[in-house]
């Protein structure tokens, strides 16, 4: 490492870094759907997914701790970032993608029921907090529409996740009450990032694999839907929804890649990882459509397996946990 390189820190562990999680619950959920497809290789897939989520889950929680406590300016910092501050969103969610994870593994048990209800309710809180953030910048239209990109889509996507589990826990009308409240922000959410392109352009060249968080919405209103009841033919057409944003996010892919690699890259693991899990939720009975549902999940299985080892070189020598650049504190 050179002298004029900032050395790595805890300081520098933004909430972003809990997308981890959220991509590696996702990537174990998604394989889990491919067990009548692959039989025990699944399974063993998804519970090695699923132990490393929780382990990554677990030390994430205590550098996290670790970092309020010893830097309490830097979350300050990270919650009134006009951008960083919806990954505050991602905390709980984890708690209910682990829960989730938990009972698709092992079945219903009393810590996952207390992990989906911690999480649940302080996603709830993290929501209602997000959005007053909202109202806040709306006071100033020069910082409100930069801070409008696919991250808002966070706080939706958490809320959307409850009855994956809430279900087969008992917590039914509670699930199908957090769902009503991602079926409302996702139109609001999209509209706003929607105006941002229009009003300041897109989002900077390293936020750019943010994108593939618009997948995320359709494919998992989709996911829980089918479990909360709702038609076989709106599932389907959330699906279509979650294609066309996965085609579109696409088009961005290279230029996402060809950025210096970041916390921000694994904004394209869970997205990518719901649709895959809807894909394989919704195949007929016909050999092509679950040779295409299969292709994807190995697709989003390679791009998690080169994020893992991205983060981990990253990590070794020092090129991740550190300040970010100018360019990506101030987007515009």
């Amino acid at each position: 490492m050179s002298q004029t390189t900032p050395p790595s820190s805890v300081q520098h562990l933004v909430l972003g870094w809990f997308s981890m999680v959220l991509g590696l619950c996702g990537l174990s959920l998604a394989w889990h759907r491919a067990i009548p497809f692959l039989g025990d290789l699944a399974w063993w897939v998804s519970l090695c997914m699923g132990v490393l989520a929780g382990a990554v889950f677990g030390c994430l929680l205590l550098a996290t701790g670790w970092r309020a406590w010893r830097y309490p300016s830097a979350v300050r910092e990270d919650m009134a970032h006009p951008v960083r501050h919806v990954f505050v969103a991602a905390v709980p969610t984890s708690f209910v993608l682990v829960a989730t994870v938990m009972v698709t593994l092992w079945g219903p048990s009393a810590v996952a029921d207390g992990l989906w209800m911690l999480g649940s309710a302080t996603l709830l809180a993290a929501t209602v907090w997000v959005a007053q953030r909202w109202l806040h910048l709306g006071r100033s239209p020069t910082a409100f529409w930069p801070a409008m990109t696919p991250a808002l889509f966070i706080p939706v996507v958490g809320n959307v996740l409850p009855p994956l589990a809430g279900v087969t826990l008992g917590h039914e009308i509670w699930s199908a009450a957090q769902f009503g409240v991602a079926t409302l922000l996702w139109p609001v959410a999209l509209t706003l990032v929607l105006v941002r392109i229009g009003m300041v352009g897109l989002w900077p060249e390293r936020l750019l694999a943010t994108t593939f968080i618009t997948i995320a919405p359709p494919a998992l209103v989709g996911l829980s839907g089918s479990v909360l009841g709702m038609p076989l033919l709106l599932v389907h057409m959330a699906w279509g929804v979650a294609l066309f944003f996965t085609l579109l996010s696409l088009s961005v892919f290279r230029r996402s890649v060809s950025q210096p690699f970041g916390v921000a890259f694994w904004g394209m693991s869970f997205p990518l990882s719901g649709f895959a899990a809807l894909s394989l939720r919704l195949v007929p009975d016909v050999w092509w459509a679950q040779a295409l549902a299969l292709t994807c999940l190995g697709c989003v299985s390679l791009v998690i397996g080169l994020l893992l080892w991205w983060t981990v070189q990253g990590l070794w020598q020092g090129r991740l946990l550190q300040a970010e650049p100018a360019p990506t504190a101030l987007p515009g």
